[in-house]
């Protein structure tokens, strides 16, 4: 597998990844709140997209004085659009755990624990995956367009309106055998994943709502890899722009809790990005779409809905104002 990934940046990287690691998951959660407000949640979104930025700098300045500035600027490029997509797409993800933590009524300040363990089992199976894409691309660089048709339907498949009466989470087949396989209490007990009664061991609800986020996490990361694969395919600036997208989830997590529902038009914006994406795999052979390009179509399609989505939630606020 070719990469600009040379033991220090490797090195550097995993330096940068265990500190972004220890101040986001044991201190702030030894400070004894449970949860963030939406200010310091945005302030720490903040932090995470600054830190990520001065990785890029740092990643540009390294590949200028080992490679030259044309594979400096093109690999930071490819850097920053893929932490462009990944950040976008983790907030599908964030809106799948509200939902989940919605249905089984787990109040904020149990949701800690389980976030913690989502963000570590994210970086864990991003990791093993990517690895594991990274090697079949290079033995079988075919893969490259299964990928896009893939994402082109995933992409359309979003984009649908959603039907009514959608399957609720507790109807799903996964937790309707999860929970007829475990044995399971009727009630949270606190932040516990397992209780023992009487000698027997129980697992809680809490259990149950872990695992789905696990799921979830593996899901999403079926779209968004295949998705980074269209943009780059060296490892290092995959895995990267991955993580660095995913570290700050649990801020954005608690910034968007309150305020999901004014993002209704997201997932159209995700739809044509990864239609998008898709395409640009398809053709590769053709035409070969440079990086600065895709990174400005990418914001360019966020941007544009989230000026679509301020412009309907103007419109439903002016309608309830005048009822």
């Amino acid at each position: 597998m070719n990469t600009v990934g040379t033991p220090l940046l490797w090195g550097s990287f995993a330096v940068v990844v265990l500190i972004m690691l220890a101040i986001d998951l044991l201190l702030q959660g030894r400070r004894g709140a449970q949860t963030m407000t939406f200010r310091q949640a945005a302030v720490w979104s903040l932090v995470w997209v600054s830190v990520s930025l001065l990785f890029a700098t740092a990643f540009y300045w390294y590949l200028q004085g080992t490679a030259g500035p044309e594979i400096a600027h093109t690999q930071t490029l490819a850097f920053l659009t893929g932490y462009v997509l990944e950040k976008a797409l983790a907030v599908d993800n964030v809106f799948v755990w509200l939902m989940l933590f919605s249905y089984f009524s787990v109040p904020a300040a149990l949701q800690r624990r389980v976030l913690i363990y989502g963000v570590l089992g994210a970086i864990v199976l991003r990791t093993i995956m990517i690895f594991a894409g990274s090697w079949l691309v290079s033995e079988f660089a075919w893969i490259l367009y299964v990928f896009g048709v893939f994402l082109i339907f995933t992409g359309i498949k979003m984009g649908m309106p959603g039907k009514e009466g959608e399957e609720a989470v507790g109807d799903k087949p996964v937790v309707r055998w999860l929970r007829s396989h475990l044995r399971m209490t009727d009630n949270l007990e606190g932040e516990k994943f397992f209780v023992r009664r009487n000698g027997i061991l129980f697992a809680t609800p809490l259990f149950l709502v872990l695992i789905m986020v696990e799921l979830s996490d593996v899901i999403f990361a079926v779209d968004s890899i295949p998705a980074i694969f269209a943009v780059t395919t060296d490892p290092f600036i995959v895995l990267t722009s991955n993580l660095f997208a995913i570290l700050g989830l649990r801020a954005m997590y608690f910034l968007l809790a309150n305020v999901a529902e004014r993002f209704s038009m997201l997932k159209y914006g995700l739809a044509v990005v990864l239609v998008f994406i898709g395409v640009k795999m398809l053709i590769v052979d053709f035409y070969h779409i440079p990086v600065a390009v895709s990174l400005s179509t990418v914001g360019g399609i966020l941007a544009l809905t989230l000026l679509i989505n301020t412009w309907v939630n103007r419109r439903n606020d002016r309608r309830l104002a005048g009822k």
